[in-house]
């Protein structure tokens, strides 16, 4: 007799500054790697399984609260396992939640709303233990541009020069319901500097280095290398698909929260 699928929702965070990635990649160390080769052991290498992840995260790219979805033939004993499972994790991966789900729920196609956090520094260098978290641009910074600059990405518009080559049929047109730079004041540490900012975006729906891409470009406004309204402009329908500025480095973006909208159980 064949036996029935059961699946789960995990709600997992990392930092992924040691990883390669989200996707498992042949002889690379990926965070879907190791959370597949944890699931293996604690299952007692015996039961077929099968991961699906909410969001291919690039390499050294964090997450504050992200999830996958695991396909099992067993039931799980929900609280044993996620004690088992977060017990042979390694220490830079964290399982936060773990919830039965029906056949109907699909952890990538189901409804979402993500919030992206940038961190970054200007001026000076940072404490190297801030390099996982945070990203310090040597140049000096016009913040007072780049914050009016953040919010001309609000809203619907055409983001094809804020996606790394994208393929055939993609939908280009998407909305950003937040993108705002502040002061940073809800991630600290002692070795941080003593001021840091953060880039917020929140929507449903983002392309591949798109949340880096906007970083980028919003850098070069800030340096003085673009204007205000070459952004407007690069955010209006055209055939180009060149980026207008440059995909910021990885380690400063996390994928901060993450909420669902459908019925899951």
């Amino acid at each position: 007799m064949k036996k029935k699928r059961h699946n789960y929702l995990f709600e997992i965070q990392y930092i992924g500054y040691r990883y390669h990635g989200w996707m498992v990649q042949p002889g690379l160390k990926t965070v879907q790697g190791m959370i597949d080769k944890t699931i293996n052991y604690v299952l007692g290498g015996e039961i077929k399984f099968k991961t699906l992840g909410t969001s291919r995260t690039d390499a050294m790219v964090s997450a504050n609260h992200s999830a996958f979805e695991l396909f099992v033939f067993d039931v799980l004993d929900e609280e044993e396992f996620l004690k088992e499972f977060n017990i042979n994790l390694p220490s830079d991966i964290k399982a936060l939640s773990i919830k039965k789900v029906s056949d109907a729920f699909n952890v990538i196609q189901s409804s979402k709303v993500k919030e992206y956090q940038y961190l970054f520094t200007f001026g000076d260098k940072n404490h190297p233990f801030c390099a996982p978290f945070m990203v310090s641009v040597m140049d000096d910074l016009n913040i007072d541009v780049m914050i009016e600059g953040a919010k001309l990405f609000e809203g619907e518009h055409y983001f094809g020069r804020y996606c790394k080559a994208p393929k055939e049929g993609v939908e280009l047109t998407r909305t950003i319901d937040l993108c705002e730079i502040k002061v940073n004041d809800v991630v600290t540490a002692s070795f941080f500097p003593e001021q840091s900012y953060v880039l917020n975006v929140h929507g449903k729906g983002f392309m591949r280095n798109q949340v880096r891409l906007i970083m980028g470009t919003l850098f070069m406004l800030g340096r003085g290398e673009l204007t205000l309204d070459q952004i407007k402009e690069s955010l209006e329908f055209s055939d180009i698909k060149k980026p207008l500025g440059y995909i910021a480095p990885a380690s400063g973006l996390n994928l901060n929260a993450m909420s669902y909208e459908d019925e899951i159980v």
